[in-house]
């Protein structure tokens, strides 16, 4: 494969949102306007929270403001991999809470259901496929953990490189785990999309272009202002994720970091023929630096992650979109994995800012006497674990405990990042340690072992 050659004509829109089928702009909050429940971000926790507003309680007056158009940012060009798993990983949720990490891992499950559910009763047309996935050893030392994770009762199979090539063929793979009940796979723009379908058919008021500057306390309401209007809410969910936080308290508690894709052109009959992969599963690879993919419904490729690009002083911008060393590398190693698709294009490259917080998966926090939830630091993890996001913040701003409000996720927030120059320096040094554990055979250096015992370290 000629990578420069293959890239040459990509678009760098993301695959997803470049169609006919985005739904045409919604004008943007002119007047000021009262609201029993106001949601703040059109993405997937922002959707999620509004439909089960409107679900639990159909005369409440819910509005959602987006500040620019629902879905355009990570939750309408990420993966479409959408995972039971609340906690980044089965392992991570262990490391960071084992007194309630199998209550969470049935708490994921029940969302998943929750999610396919959902979608067929709202007849949502969001190529929404229950395919699971397979985590692939490409380096012998991770076959062993694969093996050991082998559990057909609870849907856990693991196959030997003899029986994977039955499956997917690709000359690095060692053997596999094929996660098959708690992994699907989604057109994550359509997803968006039909949410917004949906709640606007369930008397949601959504207005885009609409960016919130300040929220604050009116004692018995929260007002919150736009660039145009201010919103007089008795409730307000916050599901702004990698943007600056509304609330000054959790500002530190989140870092962006930028993650990047390529798409290929349609697949043809003999190409897929050549690979395999007729249980179109989502796949990802076991290393600290991953790579995720997947085939969407026309049997493109996409075929992401590898780098993940922190920039100084919590920057978030346009311009750090595109990545060409990023996109040429992952080129390279479609190439090494699928050498029989030597002559494929890409047809999009793309990349986008997604939040991370110190434990991986999501935070939450309340303001002005729960009358303001929020929610925030999904780290790549979030297609799936937004609904339960939505499911958590209602609880929170109901005043009643809940099972959720009553978790240890939901009550206790992850250690902050520090400030500059000092994050900047540590995530550095982190991704720098965790290049090196790979090149060791998976073996954490001191840094990472240091990080572990703070509750700052990740094993998903």
């Amino acid at each position: 494969m000629d990578v420069h050659a293959a890239l040459a004509d990509a678009s760098t829109v993301p695959y997803w949102l470049d169609t006919d089928e985005r739904p045409t702009p919604l004008p943007p909050l002119e007047t000021d306007i009262e609201a029993d429940l106001l949601v703040v971000g059109g993405g997937f926790t922002g959707l999620w929270t509004a439909l089960q507003a409107k679900e639990r309680d159909p005369g409440r007056h819910v509005v959602l403001v987006e500040a620019n158009s629902v879905g355009w940012a990570a939750s309408g060009r990420n993966g479409g991999f959408c995972a039971a798993s609340l906690t980044h990983g089965y392992d991570n949720g262990a490391s960071h809470l084992p007194k309630e990490n199998d209550q969470l891992a049935r708490l994921g499950r029940e969302n998943l259901d929750a999610i396919e559910a959902a979608v067929a009763k709202y007849r949502m047309d969001c190529e929404f496929e229950r395919t699971g996935e397979l985590d692939v050893a490409t380096e012998d030392y991770q076959v062993p953990a694969l093996r050991d994770a082998h559990d057909p009762e609870n849907g856990f199979i693991f196959y030997d490189r003899d029986e994977l090539a039955e499956i997917v063929r690709s000359p690095t793979y060692k053997a596999a785990l094929w996660d098959s009940r708690e992994v699907a796979m989604v057109h994550p723009a359509k997803l968006c999309w039909e949410l917004l379908r949906v709640i606007r058919e369930l008397g949601v008021e959504v207005y885009e272009g609409t960016k919130v500057t300040d929220v604050s306390d009116q004692r018995f309401t929260v007002r919150v202002r736009t660039e145009r209007a201010t919103i007089t809410a008795n409730r307000v969910a916050l599901a702004t994720n990698v943007f600056p936080s509304l609330l000054k308290r959790v500002s530190l508690h989140t870092v962006p970091v930028y993650d990047y894709a390529l798409m290929t052109e349609p697949l043809s009959e003999d190409q897929l023929a050549a690979i395999g992969w007729e249980g179109r599963q989502g796949i990802g690879d076991c290393a600290n630096r991953f790579h995720y993919y997947r085939l969407s419904a026309d049997n493109r490729i996409l075929f992401g992650g590898w780098d993940a690009v922190y920039h100084y002083g919590r920057q978030v911008s346009w311009k750090y979109d595109q990545r060409e060393e990023t996109f040429e590398t992952l080129a390279e190693h479609f190439q090494q994995t699928f050498p029989q698709l030597a002559d494929v294009r890409f047809t999009h490259k793309w990349g986008g800012a997604i939040d991370t917080c110190s434990r991986f998966f999501a935070f939450f926090t309340t303001a002005y006497g729960r009358k303001v939830a929020m929610a925030a630091g999904f780290t790549g993890l979030g297609v799936g674990a937004s609904r339960f996001a939505g499911t958590v913040m209602l609880d929170l701003l109901s005043g009643e405990e809940t099972e959720l409000t009553r978790l240890e996720m939901v009550r206790k927030l992850p250690l902050p990042f520090p400030p500059e120059p000092v994050a900047w320096l540590g995530i550095t040094m982190t991704t720098k340690a965790l290049i090196r554990a790979d090149e060791n055979e998976g073996r954490r250096g001191p840094l990472l072992r240091v990080l572990d015992a703070v509750g700052m370290g990740f094993d998903s």
